[in-house]
């Protein structure tokens, strides 16, 4: 039994990163689907498709490699905001992620979305993870 979702989605794209895979496959949920579809607008993976197969279904992602030296686009994905101590930031408060190279994704009152679109739209929320 799982009980953050969102953690066991992080660690399981970076396991398969650290361990150079080209697809990765993660239990879906609607949380994980808007985290991989913000992940795919921002370039961090190729593509995705969501397979419903049985109940739960499916998450199908590819991961994106640097064509030159097959590096992987995604470094480093951290989780900030935790069950046990959650962290929130008002829409002024949002940290800049290597000098604006990486993303936040924030959940906010309208949604997922990029620590610059809530920035944007003047929305705080809790932040959930770092990626770059």
């Amino acid at each position: 039994m799982n009980l953050d979702p969102v953690s066991d989605y992080l660690t399981r794209i970076r396991n398969a990163v650290a361990a150079g895979h080209r697809t990765v496959e993660i239990p879906a949920s609607n949380l994980k689907k808007e985290l991989t579809k913000i992940l795919f607008d921002q370039g961090f993976i190729l593509s995705y498709k969501f397979l419903d197969d049985d109940k739960q279904g499916v998450i199908k992602i590819a991961l994106k490699y640097d064509k030159l030296n097959q590096e992987p686009v995604i470094k480093k994905i951290q989780r900030i905001s935790k069950p046990g101590l959650r962290k929130y930031s008002g829409h002024d408060e949002i940290p800049r992620i290597l000098n604006g190279l990486g993303i936040s994704i924030v959940s906010t009152s309208k949604g997922l979305m990029t620590g610059k679109q809530a920035q944007r739209n003047n929305v705080g929320g809790e932040l959930l993870c770092y990626v770059y």
